[in-house]
């Protein structure tokens, strides 16, 4: 079960890019529109986003499964997504009162069709065009047909996955559809149980991250109202009926979870409060401002597991709550204050709220307060004196330097990604890391879904920490050029460039070089012929630099 988990993880982080983009798509709408700024071709720029989501699926997820994260592979989830939807309008059976109709009105009909399905097209697409990509990006084919090798080769190939996906939208649309009506009418007709189940079920999966797989069901697929699909879209076209799946969560986002903060900063030992005051104060924040939960999350999740049982049960609770009292709110990006005034205009019954979240405060400041004192649950101010001390020093350097050390250094690193608050990794050896030092260095809990797989939860910074974590991985500070320099100088270097996040270094015999300085890079290597690519990332021409003198360097360094 564990190696199934692990293998999901990839798409539930490459899930992550696309939506991204959504707080931008609901800020434009929402400014554009009448009881707003009223400036209509804002609210078209951002109702443009929500129209073309599954072209953003297919190519955001691409580049999340891709190796390097190369854009190669998001061009060839866009290929695969237009051949799919645009094969399948031409294969869709017209039913009676549209086959006789003006071919304008076919077509609108099956644009409209097709687009209910958009949103899982384009994520398939994604996950063919990232496959793909780590299948046949380094490709060889004859000389007569060098110039489609490689990377290029992946669009191609694309295109005919595009044409299998075109046939099963195609001809397997009326199946698609009543599934989809089938499952809508099903989580409709559950009622409070549905909602019940949604809500704790996203809780539950988010020590795996697969929770963005659940909540893409709900937000992109459940319901259609005019050609809009999903809790999420179908709320910003006006639907009334829709936010159910996403009302729930805003008691719990702006309200319970801070309210719970308070109540670990009052239960801490009188000598810790000022310790760890300034974290939980951060973190409540966080989640009453943006709605971001998991460094919250992460501080009980694993010190005190009956507390995170409470809390996904109290989530399904207040899923039932709101659809019982009529409350339909939405969101862009997450349930805080943020997206609640700003889609307050589209809202219905949005004033509710606030007595139900007063009273949810109430209820999580009384739970946690009650279950820590009474199990003497070791969250952050109680942990025993001797965890404290445990925490190794950490030396001087760069941020992501430190994480490195702290991970067991650059050669235990097989990759190195990040979603929204946590660095999703792959390890050498999982036991080689320093946990306390990780704790030291902000991480809010440790997370083992399976196998190689870590992931380390930090709040919003997780990007940025891992960008920084490659660079130090890759640079002179973990021997990324003296360790290069080292592997490929006693096979005889020809010539060293740059390509695509890659340092290639062609040599005389091949036989002679040093793999294991090359194991060195936690990107990983391949040998093809007499050429070595070593995959380095956005700083490979910085780390190609180091490798060359001024006066050496060959002319077009970067191939192209």
């Amino acid at each position: 079960m564990r190696l199934n988990v692990e293998k999901l993880q990839p798409l539930g982080r490459a899930l992550m890019l696309p939506i991204a983009v959504l707080p931008i798509a609901a800020l434009l709408l929402r400014l554009g529109q009448a009881d707003m700024l009223d400036v209509p071709f804002i609210a078209a720029a951002g109702n443009a986003i929500f129209s073309n989501l599954g072209l953003l699926f297919a190519a955001g997820v691409a580049v999340g499964l891709a190796r390097e994260n190369h854009g190669a592979a998001a061009l060839a989830g866009v290929v695969a997504y237009v051949v799919a939807t645009e094969g399948a309008k031409a294969l869709l059976q017209l039913p009676p009162d549209i086959a006789g109709n003006s071919d304008l009105e076919q077509a609108a009909w099956r644009a409209k069709e097709i687009s209910k399905l958009s949103v899982p097209a384009g994520i398939l697409s994604g996950i063919v065009a990232g496959l793909l990509y780590n299948r046949f990006a380094n490709i060889k084919l004859p000389d007569y047909l060098a110039f489609f090798a490689g990377r290029r080769f992946v669009p191609i190939v694309a295109g005919f996955a595009g044409i299998i996906g075109a046939v099963l939208f195609g001809y397997g649309f009326p199946w698609f559809e009543s599934g989809v009506d089938t499952l809508s009418h099903w989580v409709v007709s559950a009622g409070p149980i549905g909602l019940f189940l949604y809500g704790v079920l996203n809780r539950l999966l988010l020590i795996t991250g697969l929770h963005h797989i659940l909540n893409n069901i709900a937000w992109f697929l459940l319901g259609d109202y005019n050609g809009a699909t999903g809790d999420l879209k179908r709320f910003f076209a006006g639907d009334p009926a829709a936010g159910g799946f996403m009302s729930g969560f805003f008691p719990v986002m702006m309200f319970g979870l801070p309210a719970a903060c308070l109540a670990m900063y009052r239960n801490a030992f009188p000598e810790r409060r000022k310790a760890v005051g300034g974290i939980l104060l951060s973190v409540a924040l966080t989640s009453l401002l943006t709605g971001v939960t998991e460094p919250i999350e992460f501080l009980f999740i694993f010190l005190a597991p009956l507390l995170f049982v409470i809390h996904a049960v109290l989530t399904g609770l207040s899923m039932v709550i709101m659809d019982a009292l009529g409350v339909k709110l939405g969101f862009g990006f997450s349930a805080g204050l943020f997206d609640y005034l700003l889609n307050y205009g589209l809202a219905t019954r949005p004033l509710l709220l606030l007595p139900v979240g007063v009273a949810y405060g109430l209820v999580y400041y009384a739970a946690f307060s009650w279950c820590i004192r009474r199990f003497n649950l070791a969250t952050p101010g109680r942990e025993p004196s001797s965890a404290i001390a445990s925490a190794a020093p950490i030396e001087d350097g760069s941020r992501g330097q430190q994480f490195v050390t702290a991970l067991g250094g650059a050669s235990n690193l097989k990759s190195i990604d990040a979603c929204t608050t946590r660095l999703r990794l792959s390890l050498k050896n999982t036991l080689a890391i320093d946990e306390p030092a990780l704790r030291v260095l902000g991480a809010r809990g440790i997370v083992r879904p399976g196998g190689q797989a870590l992931q380390v939860v930090l709040g919003p910074i997780a990007d940025q920490v891992a960008s920084e974590m490659r660079s130090a991985a890759s640079g002179r500070s973990t021997g990324g050029a003296a360790s290069i320099r080292e592997a490929v100088q006693p096979a005889g270097v020809r010539r060293i460039r740059s390509c695509g996040g890659r340092i290639i270094v062609e040599v005389e015999d091949p036989s002679k070089l040093i793999s294991a300085e090359l194991d060195r890079q936690p990107r990983g290597w391949v040998l093809i012929g007499t050429e070595v690519q070593i995959i380095i990332g956005p700083d490979a021409e910085t780390i190609m630099n180091e490798l060359i003198d001024v006066s050496e360097r060959p002319e077009g360094r970067r191939a192209h």
